[in-house]
């Protein structure tokens, strides 16, 4: 099983994942709004699905996608437990450096 973390670290799965969390979409209608391949969207979709960010229902010939809450909240207790106050400290270094240049 990959991880949320990992497999929402992709910028094209993130892309998939602001696409569902207005509603379920087919692997066409999300296809749509990228450059790459529909193959290709259906392999990001895969690596979601097995980090267990989203699932499918299959309906005809046609597989609806949608977000899981569960896996999304599992996704955030990732985060929060890699964003320590250390971060904090090196992203408000960050600002004082770029305010100082």
């Amino acid at each position: 099983m990959t991880d949320a973390l990992s497999a929402a670290a992709e910028p094209n799965r993130r892309r998939i994942l602001q696409l569902l969390a207005t509603g379920p979409l087919t692997v066409s209608e999300i296809a749509s709004d990228f450059t790459v391949t529909r193959s290709a969207i259906s392999q990001h979709l895969l690596v979601l699905a097995d980090a267990g960010l989203v699932d499918a229902e299959k309906l005809g010939r046609q597989r609806i996608y949608r977000v899981l809450p569960s896996g999304l909240r599992r996704l955030q207790a990732e985060i929060d437990r890699f964003w320590t106050d250390e971060l904090d400290q090196l992203v408000a270094d960050a600002h004082t450096l770029r305010s100082t240049t």
